[in-house]
């Protein structure tokens, strides 16, 4: 066994192969954490299996990254002929891919989606988990000395930037100048391993799809082994891509249908996204009157943690059980918010309506546009007690086709990467990749809000693009219709 890795058994990839810093970093207080923090977050209340956690997806992937750099390096492809990808070139990506979701608070992305952007007035309020793991990078190297040592050793403690790279990404990728750097150009390829920026296929997806859909019991096409078994890199426009084999785009179209299956139906599924809700407004509610030790013995609340790791690296989804045992009276809305989920008392869903993709930008324009309409006779008090969310569908890419920026190469010329347009892989794709949801929950099960939400529905000028097709059809038969009465009624007149 190279490198005296040790062995982990997984479900998903059955017998993992492990470096001995990749265990070392396993073995140690600040990963560790990640064994209290749900993968899916409130989506456990909705499916009883999904109760995987960040740290068996965080192995799941450093495995899927070293086996695609050493698929890599294989393929021997003209674009590395001058390109070695060393030792630790690989041990980095498996690193980033291993620590890539230190960060994560609680309940994962409801932490930094949800409850950050509602605590943090500066400019940490668009602090995301991707910075917390290389914050707590560092804080974990700081805290176990022995762990420097082992960076030292594998002869990568000179990386560190490297490895922050492969996880956050440039700092700056507005300049026309290379923005790495950790890795030259020529190794550019390396960054699209863990966090591919370029068309977001990478091993981080690769390892949640499969996983996320073994453990909710949700079939899937798509298949990651094929992908690593046929790419390859390839020069593309003056730089070095991984690419994939022709007869894959049908594949990575499963990939992406199956990205938006488990958001339709888990991710963003009614129930789990009211659950997600409310127990942000638990956490919000309590963020004044729960603390953690931090750096130097200073209490930090949950908003202030992002900035301490010693105090982040103690929280993790505990913090509503600490809520709930909890008898100050500070947190009595706090604890009776987290006891409705736990007796599914949820916030009742009052409607959801289907928009094109971008309609609205925040819940502001949604109140709004339901304003204009004078039928639904909409005051402040009705928004004081319903929830408005606006959840976005897409293929990752936001309206786009993250297909259109994949290269493909064929058997008989392996070394010219070129575009597949949709329409030569099937006929049967989707002709739109993004759709916007607008979902109303009420806070009062005794509502009455219902009957105002219909008549928001019927009425609002905004919706799909098919719908404002028909509309706008109806508009001119209306037209041409008037236009046709208007003139028979003048000639019978002048007649």
């Amino acid at each position: 066994m190279a490198d005296n890795r040790q062995v982990i058994n997984d479900p998903i990839h059955g017998n993992i192969q492990l470096h001995p810093l990749c265990m070392k970093i396993i073995d140690t207080p600040q990963f560790q954490r990640l064994r209290f923090i749900k993968q899916l977050g409130g989506a456990y209340f909705v499916y009883p299996g999904a109760a995987h956690n960040r740290f068996e997806h965080s192995i799941g992937v450093c495995h899927l990254a070293g086996r695609l750099v050493r698929a890599l390096r294989k393929q021997k492809s003209k674009a590395l002929e001058n390109v070695e990808i060393t030792p630790e070139d690989e041990l980095c990506v498996e690193v980033a891919a291993l620590c890539h979701d230190l960060g994560h608070g609680p309940f994962s992305h409801v932490f930094d989606t949800q409850i950050i952007p509602k605590l943090r007035t500066d400019e940490r309020r668009e602090w995301k988990h991707e910075q917390g793991s290389v914050d707590m990078i560092d804080h974990m190297i700081e805290e176990n000395t022995e762990l420097k040592d082992k960076f030292i050793e594998a002869n990568i403690f000179e990386d560190l930037q490297f490895i922050r790279e492969l996880i956050v990404g440039p700092r700056d990728a507005s300049s026309n100048e290379w923005p790495y750097k950790g890795r030259p150009k020529e190794k550019g390829f390396l960054y699209e391993i863990v966090s591919n920026k370029r068309n977001g296929i990478d091993v981080d997806k690769w390892d949640y799809f499969a996983r996320d859909c073994y453990m909710l019991g949700i079939g899937k096409n798509f298949n990651h082994n094929r992908c690593i078994d046929f790419s390859r890199v390839i020069d593309v426009d003056g730089e070095k891509q991984i690419c994939f084999r022709n007869k894959e785009a049908a594949n990575l179209y499963d990939m992406f249908h199956t990205r938006n299956l488990l958001h339709q139906r888990a991710y963003k599924h009614k129930t789990t996204n009211i659950i997600e809700i409310m127990i942000a407004e638990a956490l919000v509610s309590a963020n004044d009157f729960i603390t953690f030790p931090g750096k130097d013995s200073k209490a930090c609340t949950m908003s202030e943690a992002i900035d301490d790791m010693k105090a982040y690296s103690l929280l993790n989804d505990d913090v509503i059980h600490r809520i709930l045992r909890s008898t100050d009276p500070r947190l009595y809305q706090s604890k009776q918010l987290l006891e409705r989920v736990l007796k599914r008392n949820f916030y009742r869903l009052v409607g959801e309506k289907r928009f094109s993709h971008g309609e609205f930008k925040d819940e502001n324009e949604v109140k709004e546009d339901m304003k204009k309409i004078e039928e639904t006779n909409i005051t402040e008090d009705d928004f004081s007690k319903i929830v408005i969310d606006i959840v976005n569908f897409d293929y990752g890419m936001e309206d786009k086709n993250p297909i259109d920026f994949v290269r493909f190469f064929t058997k008989d010329n392996p070394d010219k990467a070129e575009q597949r347009h949709k329409e030569d892989v099937s006929l049967l794709l989707p002709k739109e990749f993004a759709e916007q949801l607008v979902r109303v929950y009420s806070r009062d099960l005794d509502s009455n809000f219902v009957a105002k939400f219909e008549t928001w529905v019927k009425n609002t000028r905004k919706g799909t693009k098919k719908q404002k097709n028909i509309r706008v059809k109806r508009g001119w038969k209306q037209g041409l219709f008037e236009h046709h009465y208007y003139r028979i009624l003048l000639q019978t007149r002048w007649n």
